[in-house]
């Protein structure tokens, strides 16, 4: 079985014999990023799928933030380089919910944290503590707490 590091390594020797400037940089600064964190701490360690998977949505995010402020500062071409990197990044992680997947896990948690007495503002803290795992890396927690928000209002 491929690990997703080794799947980034072996996407990047390909990048680079084919110059592929743009993905061969993303792939080398995401894994840094990788390696940074296995040898963070006091001995390095060998990163799951998960681990390295939150990494690789860390980058990405990273990649959305720096291209919303290079728009604000009219700076396209770069807030265009940021976006192109962020979908090379969005390759290697799990598809998003779609807003029907998220509303249908959401309403399944706040029946299930309704169902075991949570109500008012704690229901929200409940709620978000059974859908989180759920939704890991596949939705934006600002859109997972807004829906969240919306089913208990409802």
């Amino acid at each position: 079985m491929t690990t997703l590091k080794s799947r980034l390594q072996d996407d990047l020797t390909v990048a680079i014999k084919a110059r592929d400037e743009l993905r061969s940089a993303t792939l080398r600064l995401t894994l840094t990023a990788i390696h940074k964190e296995e040898v963070a701490g006091t001995e390095a360690r060998e990163l799951s799928d998960a681990e390295v998977e939150k990494i690789i949505g860390r980058e990405a995010k990273k990649r959305r933030e720096a291209a919303e402020a290079f728009d604000k500062g009219g700076r396209g071409e770069s807030a265009e380089r940021e976006r192109a990197e962020g979908e090379i990044l969005a390759d290697y992680l799990p598809k998003p919910l779609t807003d029907d997947e998220l509303e249908e896990l959401v309403a399944a948690a706040v029946a299930e944290a309704t169902g075991a007495g949570a109500e008012g503002p704690k229901a929200m803290g409940a709620v978000m503590k059974i859908v989180n795992p759920k939704v890991a890396g596949r939705a934006d927690g600002g859109r997972v707490a807004a829906m969240v928000k919306k089913l208990l209002a409802g």
